[in-house]
Order: structure tokens, then sequence, then C-alpha cells
């Protein structure tokens, strides 16, 4: 068997996860279109460009139209599979949307270009998956369902394995396992791919992060354990928070029966290229040396990265960056509280600000979040362990819960959000960019008809006393 070749393939992360985790999604378009001719060239198994938190932070921070920024790449990724990351029924959003919003979301994505939807749930809780992964399957795309690894009681391999087998029934195309916060350490890896392959003849894609310093080891268990692709990122934006380096990865299976085959001078030049972004975002502080170390805390406290971060600029704020250590000691209490949820977004963010503000308040749920008081009612989903039926009284007394999948309570929703954008529409997307940011769409939309007023040709021809023939 030893002799037989099965080369891994490599997913690119560096236009998505690799700077959402070290950046904070600051990542322009422009920062990306002049080096896609180039990665074009590799030969990646796909490149991870669109979904997670680029959507929220195109509007809100870069001013930029997420939908334009993948039509972009799209147009420069002439021979690579394009993917981007959906959180299920919250698509790329923080709460449940009804299905007729998820399915027109997926349409869209697809139509624009999107290859490949890696779908998750933030509890794992499968019922939150069927309707993403039945639209992809629709549109002709490719549904990846993604496992949000974590560790605690509940989740054995017997868990794993069987939501794995649940997973292919489901009709998903690949699995991936997703490690969001660096938990999934080498040997491991190894036998949770052995189990996951056992129990379903799909795909497995490997995604880890560095934070704890093992991912590099964790993806060499994993492939020689059958792990069929890995996440990696070019170099200058790896490590730290973000994926294991790519050419590290191609380089360490280079003459073995898992050679990837990518050519080691393209990266190089790949690499050069973002070298000096991230020298710029080093200078200006917007990449933090805390997330780019090796947190062997991560193991026990079980942040991810993108939550590091976000809890790091919480404190900032608050002029309270002294209760780092005391919030990341909270954070694992309260997570147990709330029924073990795996901490990916959006539980990380709930779990991650009850843990801020149990800390800065000096007593635990003196105050409790919107979004917590909606996690412990049953709002996302179920968790896999029971939550505390104490915190559960205190957030929401005798309210009662919700058992169903969420979604089955929501009314459909494109009708309301069409007639609320209509004053800015100016493409059927600004729908879905309206229904999951309602606010900060807005504020884009502005932005943009006060761009278009400033230079459009014609407007500014007939200030000049010009008019159109």
């Amino acid at each position: 068997m030893a002799d037989i070749k099965k080369p891994v393939k490599i997913t690119e992360t560096v236009l998505r996860d690799a700077h959402q985790s070290l950046i904070a999604t600051r990542m322009t378009t422009e920062e990306m279109l002049p080096i896609i001719d180039k990665m074009d060239q590799v030969g990646y198994n796909a490149v991870e460009c669109w979904g997670g938190a680029t959507f929220d932070a195109c509007l809100r921070f870069l001013k930029e139209d997420p939908w334009v920024r993948l039509r972009k790449l799209r147009d420069g990724f002439k021979n690579t599979r394009l993917q981007m990351l959906f959180r299920g029924q919250n698509i790329l959003g923080y709460k449940p949307y009804p299905d007729d919003v998820v399915e027109y979301f997926v349409q869209k994505s697809i139509a624009n270009g999107i290859d490949i939807i890696r779908i998750f749930d933030c509890l794992n809780d499968l019922r939150n998956l069927q309707t993403a992964v039945n639209a992809t399957k629709k549109e002709g795309g490719h549904a990846q369902v993604a496992l949000s690894y974590t560790l605690g009681d509940a989740y054995t391999l017997e868990y794993w394995a069987d939501t794995a087998r649940k997973i292919e029934e489901m009709g998903a195309d690949s699995l991936c396992i997703k490690d969001m916060a660096g938990l999934l350490v080498p040997y491991e890896a190894a036998r949770l791919v052995k189990a996951l392959k056992s129990s379903s003849n799909i795909p497995v894609e490997m995604h880890t992060h560095y934070t704890s310093g093992v991912g590099g080891m964790t993806y060499l268990k994993a492939v020689e354990a059958g792990a069929d692709i890995i996440d990696t990122a070019i170099s200058p934006f790896a490590m730290g928070t973000s994926q294991p380096a790519t050419e590290v990865m191609v380089e360490t299976f280079r003459g073995t029966e898992h050679d990837s085959g990518l050519n080691m001078e393209l990266l190089g030049q790949i690499a050069d290229y973002f070298r000096p972004l991230r020298e710029k975002d080093l200078e200006s502080g917007l990449m933090s040396t805390k997330v780019l170390g090796v947190n062997i805390k991560t193991l026990m406290y079980q942040v991810p990265g993108g939550m590091l971060s976000n809890l790091v600029s919480q404190l900032d704020q608050q002029g309270a960056s002294d209760k780092f250590q005391q919030v990341l000691e909270e954070v694992p209490r309260v997570r147990k509280d709330f029924g073990e949820p795996p901490l990916v977004t959006p539980s990380s963010q709930i779990v991650g600000t009850q843990a801020v503000l149990n800390v800065l308040t000096g007593e635990r749920y003196k105050m409790i979040t919107n979004e917590s008081k909606a996690l412990l009612r049953g709002e996302y989903g179920q968790t896999v362990k029971p939550m505390d039926p104490e915190i559960v009284k205190k957030a929401i007394g005798d309210e009662e819960r919700i058992t169903c999948r969420p979604a089955d309570l929501l009314e459909p929703g494109l009708p309301e959000f069409e007639k609320k954008v209509a004053p800015w529409k100016q493409q059927e997307e600004d729908v879905l960019s309206y229904a999951l940011f309602p606010q900060v769409a807005e504020e884009f939309f502005k932005y943009r008809q006060a761009q278009q007023t400033k230079i459009d040709p014609a407007k500014a021809d007939m200030e000049n006393g010009a008019y159109p023939v």
C-alpha cells in the first residue's frame, strides 16, 4: 500500500481565514488583485477567499461591496476553484435566518463565482445545515460540511464518526475537520481522521490554526492517516492564529507518496508579494505580536484565533487589558454553563463577550447579553450537553425554550427585506447585504451613492454647463 501515490491537495487561505485571523479581516480587494494571476497558476485544490467575516468587514470597515470583490476575484481566477465559509442557517451573520434567505444567498454566491461552500454550525446541530447543503447542491456547487472540532466529555471518536456518517447521508460532497482553535494534537488527529474515514466515504479536509503550536505536526499525522486536503496560508500570513505555512507543508510532503506537486518557486514569488503587506500591518499595529506566537494555553481555554484578537480589542477599548488572563480563565467556565458548545462564530463571540462582562462587572451573570439569552433559549439550536439550568433560569426566567429547528419558527424574510432595501437597491445582491447587516449595509449604500454622485461623469458634465446629447 505504501507505494500507492496519494498526493495531498492544498487549499490556500490567505485571501480569507489567514487575514481574518491575523489582521481582523482588513486586507482590501486592491491588495489582493495584483497577485491573483500567479496564485491561479499554482494548482491549488481551491482558494478560500470569501465568507466568514469578510462580508461584514468589507461593508463595515473597508467601505467595499463584498459582491464586487467576489466578482473581481472570479474574473482573475480562471483555473482555480473559489471557496467560501458559510455559517449554516446564520449565513454570514450572527443569528438564524429564514430558509428563503439562506437559499437565495447560496444561489447568489454560486452565481457570482463560488464553487465550494464550506458549511458549518456553531453547535454542530446538523438541522441547521440541511437547507444550505440542499441549496448548494441545487445550484451545482460543492457542499462541504465542517465539523466544528472541540474538546469535552461529549466529543468522543464515536460522536465524530456518527456525525460524519450523518453528514454523508445529508448529501455533503466532502467533510472538513474545522479545528478553529488549534486544539487537535497530532496523534489525536490521526485517530480522528481514521474514525471519519471508517464511517463515511467522502473526502476529508483538515483545517487548523497554529495558535497552540502543533498545526504542522497535526497536518502531517492527519495526511498519513488519510486526510485528502489541508488548509494552509502562504508564509507571510501563516502561523500564529492563522494556518500552517503553505510552503512548509509542500516541502514536508515532497518526495513522499503525499507529494502535492506544487511549485516552490511560484509559491516563493507569492510569498514575496505578501511580505511587504505583512510588514505594513506589523508597523501599523494592525497585526499584533500577541497573536503571532505560540499560546499553549489555547489547549486549556479553547479560544480560537479570531476570538483571541477580539478579546484583546474588547478589553483595550474598556481600558482593561490587565484583565486578559482572568477573561481567558472565565471562558471555559461560561462555555460549560452554556452546554459546552464549540467556540466558533457566533458562539465564540457570545461566550467571549459574556466572559468579559462576568470579569468586568465583578459578578458572574450580573449582566447577561441578549445573545447569551438567545443561545440559552435555544434560538441557535441544540448543544451536545445540557445547559446549566440555574443559568438558564437566571437568563430567561420561565420562558419556554426552543426545541425544534430554530428556523422552523421563522417566516420567509425576503419580501420584507426587499421592501426595506428598495431606496438603495442597485443590484439584486443588495437585498442580501441588507438582510444580514441592515444598519451597516444602509451606511454603505449611502457611502456608495455619495461616491457615485461625486464621480458620475454625466452629473459632472451637467454641473459644468454641458448637457448629455
